[in-house]
């Protein structure tokens, strides 16, 4: 008689799949798409095809495949369809802003953005090569807080520090120009990750109850308050309140992910709705900016908000088609506006299309943080996908009107180094930690934070 279940030399000696082969498959595919898009808009503003189309495609060939590779050889057990997405948004982006060249007769922003894309996969290959097991990260929990900190105060010193639109953002070296705050937001993660894991237990259980909600002891919640304190108040100065709403809201969910308790959502609305009210008495940018929201034909006001809107009605259902619209005629087209401007050219459909791919992009994070079987993994993948969930919220309820427009970028397909760079790198630490989760066990190698030698307070979880 045959036995009811496998037996157990049966069960070991299954191979797990690693999703290489349909990682390939479906990043081929997303190169195509980029490939008949960058086609269609030549064909539409010059009536030819470009010559310069294997150059511009086979660049970004060349560094997807080459991220695959590297997934092959250091990963092989990570999610594959987070490279597949990624590359599909970054290729759409660099088409789009190139589509922005030709009607604004410039010819230098795509170029740089291609440059720009490849330091980004460079700097995501690099990420997966040395950091072979994210579980590493969580030894530098307040070396990674310091690093933020650092990143954050950058633009603020008198000879690197530089200024536009009132905004104190970016550094300056020569002619290139960087927003040290997009990788400031991975280093408070990590940071935000390696605490709360160590002290969630005290988080969720000691405390005063209070009002129904249960209050921890300040000498566990007081250093992580003050981090987030310190640097939604560098943001303030710096005037980027996009940036301190993206990390005020990292903040409370990877708070809530740690204590599941619903009684942070409420201490987080609160707290956001007070900090609103003060930045709208405060600043008179943040004025300006909701005076837009309620009103975006308002008369001595800025029109961007107006012609994006504009451009959406356009655009209808289907949208006018690549290449047939008008997007450049707003101001930012290809950065703060780049989603509008999809949104003329390929409609409600399109657009409709891209926030699935962002969705499903956020949706593969979380499974990963769910995968995770140690608490470290499992907060840092949900803090990252969180991450490019509220940025792609906020910056998409800005241009429809849902939000006051707060001038962030949206992930991948916006014009800017520094935005594409963390966000790549943010995919390969999501890949990193999927390969973690879904790699079997008897090929695991030993958890290396555990008893760490000389760094106190990092014991096994």
């Amino acid at each position: 008689m045959s036995p009811a279940g496998p037996t157990p030399s049966t069960v070991t000696s299954l191979r797990v799949r690693s999703g290489r082969t349909v990682e390939l498959l479906l990043t081929l595919f997303a190169l195509v798409v980029v490939g008949l898009a960058y086609v269609n808009v030549e064909l539409a503003v010059r009536e030819e095809v470009p010559p310069d189309l294997w150059w511009h495609l086979g660049t970004l060939t060349a560094l997807a495949l080459g991220l695959h590779v590297v997934l092959r050889w250091r990963a092989r057990y990570a999610d594959p369809l987070l490279l597949p997405i990624a590359t599909l948004l970054n290729g759409l982006g660099l088409v789009m802003i190139h589509r922005i060249d030709l009607g604004s007769s410039s010819s230098s922003v795509a170029t740089r953005q291609l440059l720009w894309t490849g330091v980004a996969v460079a700097a995501a290959a690099a990420t997966l090569v040395v950091v072979r097991d994210h579980r590493v990260l969580r030894r530098w929990t307040f070396l990674a807080m310091a690093v933020g900190f650092l990143l954050l105060l950058l633009p603020m010193l008198p000879v690197v520090g530089h200024e536009e639109f009132g905004a104190r953002l970016w550094i300056r070296i020569g002619g290139l120009s960087f927003q040290p705050g997009e990788l400031a937001k991975i280093a408070l993660t990590v940071f935000f990750a390696g605490y709360l894991v160590s002290t969630r237990d005290a988080l969720s259980l000691v405390g005063r109850r209070l009002l129904g909600m249960q209050f921890p002891r300040a000498r566990d919640l007081g250093p992580i308050l003050v981090a987030w304190g310190l640097s939604v108040l560098i943001l303030v100065l710096q005037r980027d309140l996009g940036s301190s709403l993206l990390f005020f809201g990292l903040f409370v969910a990877m708070l809530y992910v740690a204590t599941e308790r619903t009684s942070w959502i409420v201490i987080g609305l609160t707290l956001f709705m007070a900090g609103a009210v003060m930045a709208w008495r405060i600043f008179a940018h943040v004025q300006a900016r909701v005076t837009l929201w309620l009103d975006p034909f308002a008369a001595g006001q800025s029109d961007q908000v107006a012609k994006g809107l504009m451009g959406l009605g356009h655009g209808g259902i289907f949208g006018t088609g690549l290449g047939q619209g008008y997007p450049y005629l707003t101001y930012f087209a290809n950065s703060d506006y780049i989603f509008a401007s999809f949104g003329e050219e390929l409609g409600m459909v399109g657009v409709f299309a891209m926030l699935m791919l962002y969705a499903l992009l956020v949706e593969r994070g979380l499974r990963t943080a769910i995968g995770a079987r140690e608490g470290f993994g499992k907060l840092l993948a949900a803090g990252l996908s969180f991450t490019v969930a509220l940025q792609v919220f906020v910056i998409v309820g800005g241009i429809t009107r849902v939000l006051p427009l707060t001038g962030l970028t949206t992930p991948f397909l916006s014009a800017g180094g520094s935005s594409l760079l963390a966000n790549w790198v943010i995919v390969a630490l999501l890949l990193r930690i999927s390969d973690h989760a879904r790699r079997p066990v008897a090929e695991r190698a030993p958890d290396p934070s555990v008893n760490l030698p000389g760094v106190p307070g990092v014991t096994s979880r």
